[in-house]
């Protein structure tokens, strides 16, 4: 596995690719947004590590122009810890976002989970298409895609999970906690506004009036649910529509 370090604070940068070097990654090191868009242009990334403050092509940028040409994992590792950074970050497609100073433990076992979903996602599926309708909405289990009416709708890989996992549960009530844990697949760190930023994005992505949703409810004091609505049924081995 090949992972990219995007960090202009030599020290870090430094320590941050000896101990991933340790796990048995091979790391390509640089030190601006415009050196890490290069790499990802030529090279196989698997995950990338970016800090936000960065010369030329700050991290957000360069994030947002990853997204044009790859979806691989994106962690931000910056000393930015506002809320509203981390809003930004996640609603333009990162992953994960970890503050300075950071514990190389943490970082180490968060690039670990990434990249056991990355290939989860990327394992043969089975030769028979799989969907999941309700209503005008179609998600493709096989193809990992999302169809309204007919149309495909673009999702990060944090979206479709979640909007999987709802769908996979109709009428279920999830807290946030309970949603950030099977999608993010960990017991120790949540965060609501992770949780409230992809859920904002998925409504304004499948919703006709993203104020009034059909499909993604929220429960107030509680969480959110997946409305099935009357005449809604799952569907399995179906075409693509």
């Amino acid at each position: 596995m090949t992972i990219l370090i995007a960090e202009d604070e030599m020290d870090i940068r430094n320590l941050v690719q000896l101990n991933l070097e340790r796990e048995g990654y091979v790391v390509i090191a640089v030190k601006d947004g415009l050196e890490a868009l290069e790499v990802i242009r030529k090279e196989a990334i698997d995950l990338a590590i970016l800090d936000v403050m960065m010369p030329n092509l700050d991290g957000f940028n360069l994030l947002r122009k990853i997204r044009q040409i790859s979806n691989i994992p994106v962690i931000f590792l910056t000393a930015r810890g506002d809320d509203m950074d981390k809003v930004l970050g996640l609603g333009i497609g990162a992953d994960d976002y970890l503050v300075k100073p950071f514990s190389m433990a943490e970082l180490i076992a968060r690039v670990g989970a990434q990249l056991r979903r990355k290939h989860q996602y990327s394992l043969p599926k089975q030769l028979k298409p799989e969907q999941v309708v309700y209503g005008d909405l179609v998600l493709d289990k096989n193809g990992c895609s999302v169809y309204k009416n007919g149309v495909p709708v673009e999702l990060n890989a944090k979206e479709y999970k979640l909007l999987e996992y709802l769908m996979e549960n109709p009428a279920r009530v999830f807290t946030k906690k309970q949603l950030y844990r099977a999608v993010w697949d960990e017991e120790t760190y949540y965060d609501d506004n992770t949780i409230m930023v992809h859920i904002s994005h998925l409504r304004n992505k499948i919703e006709k009036d993203p104020k009034n949703p059909e499909y993604i409810k929220t429960i107030r004091g509680i969480g959110y649910k997946f409305h099935k609505q009357d005449g809604d049924k799952r569907k399995q081995g179906e075409d693509k529509p």
